[in-house]
């Protein structure tokens, strides 16, 4: 399983990265709901965005790499 340090190197580890933003997307949809203050909201959410961006960045760089089939026939 992919750890918050490592690249994601398989397709089950992909999978488990794109069901981590969407749970941590609920969460912030959940947050604007029920928060009441913005400057609560902001530093509440701000912790859930980064990391969000983080994981979609190692989704980019795990989709942007041509797997060993693409390889061998290139």
């Amino acid at each position: 399983m992919n750890t918050d340090d490592s690249p994601i190197t398989t397709d089950a580890e992909l999978e488990a990265t794109l069901e981590r933003i969407r749970h941590f997307q609920n969460q912030l949809v959940k947050l604007r709901q029920v928060e009441t203050d913005p400057d609560s909201y902001r530093l509440s959410a701000s912790g859930f965005l980064v990391e969000v961006d983080r994981m979609q960045a190692a989704v980019r760089a795990y989709l942007s790499r041509p797997t060993d089939r693409l390889a061998a026939s290139a």
